[in-house]
């Protein structure tokens, strides 16, 4: 039998929002390549500047609201603030620049799996039997798009930067399979919690932080004279792209993203970070001016194929 139609609104709202922050959040990804003479340190603070200063205007118009959260809220806003946002931008602009991004965004594209199977041992798992063929589509996408882009990785870069990179990218992974499966659970536990409400208080939460690691970083690169502090060679470019990614893939692909893991188990959420994988790859290849190669697109196919499996099998577990 089919879903009732509420639950088949909520899936296919849920979908949509995921695809949304998934399009938001691949720009993260093509955003150190057009900035290649920043540190990392001023890409992540950067970012989350932006991304505290437009939660921090957007609070006049939700102050109701804000201030019925409870310490707790805060405390959890601040977690995922530091987990989440600083250290995972930290972590993943470093390995596009150590190693290209290629390798980088090879490994974060492992996240639908990596996601998908730590929180399915949470309260709203699915039997494994439903949800391994999906994740093993996926997979083989996955496995054809690293193919694909392992083969371009830039000649000339030294095997330290690329061990660097590859444990940058590892530790990004780490903090990002954390950030989704905290952040679903809590709102799973705080029904009440307003996606937008939710959003703007993980900006409050970020600006202290980025303030602090700005004034930190800027202090280091100033004193060894390793950058133009604080807005750097490019100055129109670095502001304008550190404002658009805290609009677009912090704040709004963050609500987009509250509103997905509201709607939908935390298992199928995890599978569809892949849209931000097939979007950062669709970036790269606008960036370099390409076509994607036969392997990449029998990967994206997969990636998809495999997305569609996975809502059929949570589809099926909503039934009688």
């Amino acid at each position: 039998m089919h879903s009732p139609p509420t639950a088949r609104r909520q899936l296919v709202e849920g979908i949509a929002c995921a695809l949304g922050a998934g399009l938001l959040w691949g720009l993260v990804f093509v955003v150190p390549l057009m900035l290649p003479d920043y540190p990392p340190a001023m890409l992540s603070f950067g970012r989350y500047l932006g991304f505290g200063v437009i939660a921090l205007c957007l609070a006049a118009t939700d102050l109701r609201r804000l201030g019925e959260l409870r310490r707790e809220d805060w405390l959890m806003a601040g977690e995922l603030a530091l987990v989440g946002n600083i250290l995972y931008y930290l972590f993943l602009s470093a390995a596009i620049q150590l190693a290209d991004a290629p390798l980088p965004t090879a490994l974060i594209g492992t996240l639908p799996i990596v996601i998908a199977l730590v929180a399915n041992f949470g309260d709203d798992a699915l039997p494994w039997r439903r949800l391994l063929p999906s994740l093993g589509v996926i997979a083989a996408g996955i496995a054809l798009l690293n193919h694909h882009e392992l083969s371009q990785l830039a000649a000339g870069r030294s095997a330290r930067d690329y061990w660097l990179g590859a444990l940058s990218g590892l530790a990004a992974v780490a903090a990002w399979t954390w950030y989704p499966v905290r952040n679903s659970r809590w709102l799973r536990r705080r029904p009440a919690l307003a996606s937008g409400t939710w959003s703007i208080a993980q900006g409050l939460a970020t600006l202290p932080l980025a303030i602090v690691g700005m004034a930190a970083a800027g202090y280091y690169l100033s004193a060894a004279d390793r950058f133009d502090f604080p807005f750097g060679p490019q100055a129109t470019r670095y502001v304008g792209l550190m404002l658009t990614l805290g609009l677009c893939a912090s704040w709004l692909g963050t609500l987009l993203w509250n509103r997905a893991s509201k709607l939908l188990p935390t298992a199928l959420a995890g599978q569809l970070i892949v849209f931000e994988t097939l979007a950062a790859f669709a970036y790269a290849f606008i960036w370099r001016g390409a076509l994607p190669g036969s392997d990449a697109l029998a990967g994206i196919a997969l990636l998809i194929g495999g997305v569609i499996l996975g809502v059929r099998a949570f589809r099926r577990a909503d039934g009688p």
